[in-house]
């Protein structure tokens, strides 16, 4: 019993993300969502109090999706601040390219929902934050130079996934590489 349910629960939330991606936060219907997943108006509300629960449902299920992905990363470059950064950076990259589906919550912008919302997808950027604090205490930077650091490589990240969305650049190993060589540059201290 207990699988089924959480198998309706993801099923729910994979149909509320195509709803978001769709018609919007402001047309976001759980009534939709049900008749999507074959259930009735009543069965999303088992599993979600109400429609701001929902979305925050959605959001902690792509933040979960991320934070796999990113704990893989962590463990394989746990020694070196700025390997962790550049890799990190670029499975971002890779993740926004791979669920475009995803992109529209990532970037969500809805003063009914913010409070609240701001604070769930936080952990997307989080680490990077902290990785790129990290690594310009280690190397001394100043506060003004480690906050333009900062600036450029989350515009490299999002400008890079963009284009590779639409199709400005091919998305491949070699375009990757390159995206990877601007991003690594930027923490060059020379």
């Amino acid at each position: 019993m207990g699988s089924t349910s959480r198998n309706l629960r993801d099923e729910l939330i994979q149909a509320g993300i195509r709803e978001i991606n769709k018609n919007g936060i402001h047309g976001f219907s759980v009534r939709r969502v049900a008749s999507d997943c074959g259930v009735s108006c009543a069965t999303p509300y088992r599993y979600f109090k109400d429609r701001r629960e929902f979305v925050a449902g959605i959001i902690e299920y792509i933040n979960g999706q991320w934070i796999l992905r990113l704990n893989t990363i962590l463990r394989q470059n746990s020694v070196n601040t700025r390997k962790q950064l550049l890799a990190i950076s670029m499975e971002y990259i890779k993740f926004l390219v791979e669920n475009p589906h995803f992109r529209s919550i990532l970037m969500l912008k809805d003063e009914a929902f913010d409070e609240r919302y701001a604070g769930i997808r936080g952990p997307l950027s989080q680490t990077t934050l902290e990785l790129v604090d990290k690594y310009c205490r280690q190397v001394n930077m100043p506060e003004r130079i480690k906050k333009l650091k900062l600036y450029i490589v989350r515009s490299l990240i999002y400008g890079a996934a963009l284009m590779f969305d639409n199709d400005e650049i091919e998305y491949n190993d070699e375009n990757l590489a390159l995206v990877s060589y601007a991003i690594d540059r930027e923490f060059e201290l020379d």
